[in-house]
């Protein structure tokens, strides 16, 4: 008998949803709205999940982990002038400078209670939809957090400083199954929101779902203290394999401190494709497939790794 229950209820994740296993998603990312958000909300939605989403006002890439608010109480172009002033307040027109600093978007089409941004970096987007979007909406945590699909991919060392990497990070610290998502830099469509790629990235974001949800069979969909980092590759077909991959070493962007005017980051694309383990992130994208990353969460290092410190320093440690 609970055979047949268990055959059952993955018989129903195979088509629509009933409500005992639609789940409560919040979106975020660190682009604001996007293509790629709009075709993941739509994407998700048409899954039969409930679905909320708090992104930053701005685009807000490479900043981390950073707890910011560039405003609070209104949109102003104080501490994000270029972005603010260029587009008139939030990303593709969001909202309007002059608007509450945190809300709901004001954008025609987008006003149906779902879609709330935050003037600040991409992981006060995250706070704003756990703490206060979706404690309005369901009254406790969302069962998934998905972060992106990023606008370019995040692989390698370019993670330590991915606001959307960053964002699953923050939901996992809470013990919230996260799943950052990045595609290829072809995924822009800042004229008509309806970049193909993006819906194909949608699609198989809820393939990876959907078989996430079907093999917790009622429990969480990720071990608590694991996140993953998922990459696209560029121009995504809907039949992509998706595959296992370890963080890489690749150095896409070669970032490093520019020392003359102006000052700041400097940036250079590495185009060389490492010649690398086979299954590190960047060489399974490079394969044009799917590459899904177990991400630990926090710093906290591996029991032997832990060992060996207590050691090496146990004539410093008090006994």
């Amino acid at each position: 008998m609970k055979f047949k229950k268990k055959l059952a209820a993955l018989a129903l994740l195979g088509g629509g949803l009933s409500p005992a296993f639609a789940l409560n998603v919040l979106i975020t990312n660190d682009d604001g709205l996007t293509s790629n958000l709009k075709a993941l909300y739509d994407a998700v939605k048409a899954a039969g999940h409930d679905v909320v989403v708090s992104v930053p006002c701005t685009g807000q890439s490479g900043r981390g982990a950073a707890i910011v608010m560039y405003s609070t109480s209104v949109i102003v172009p104080d501490n994000d002038k270029t972005q603010v002033e260029a587009e008139g307040g939030c990303h593709n027109g969001a909202a309007p400078a002059g608007a509450p600093a945190v809300g709901p978007f004001t954008k025609a089409g987008y006003t149906n209670g779902d879609f709330y941004y935050v003037h600040g970096t991409p992981v006060m987007a995250t706070l704003y939809g756990l703490d206060v979007v979706g404690q309005a909406r369901w009254g406790k945590a969302p069962d998934v957090v998905l972060s992106g699909p990023n606008e370019g991919q995040n692989l390698g060392k370019i993670i330590n400083s991915s606001g959307t990497v960053g964002n699953a990070q923050t939901a996992a610290s809470r013990n919230i199954p996260a799943i950052a998502l990045s595609a290829g830099s072809d995924t822009t469509d800042n004229a008509g929101l309806a970049n193909p790629y993006s819906a194909v990235v949608g699609k198989l974001s809820v393939d990876l779902l959907k078989s996430l949800q079907a093999k917790a069979v009622g429990g969480a969909l990720l071990p608590a203290g694991l996140a993953l980092n998922v990459n696209f590759p560029n121009k995504p077909t809907a039949d992509l394999k998706f595959a296992f991959s370890r963080v890489g070493s690749f150095d896409a962007y070669a970032l490093k401190f520019n020392n003359a005017v102006p000052y700041g980051l400097g940036i250079s694309l590495n185009t060389q494709r490492p010649n690398a383990d086979q299954a590190e992130d960047e060489s399974v994208v490079s394969q044009t497939r799917v590459s899904v990353t177990a991400m630990q969460v926090g710093f906290e290092y591996r029991p032997a790794g832990q060992q060996w410190l207590r050691l090496r320093l146990s004539d410093l440690f008090a006994q």
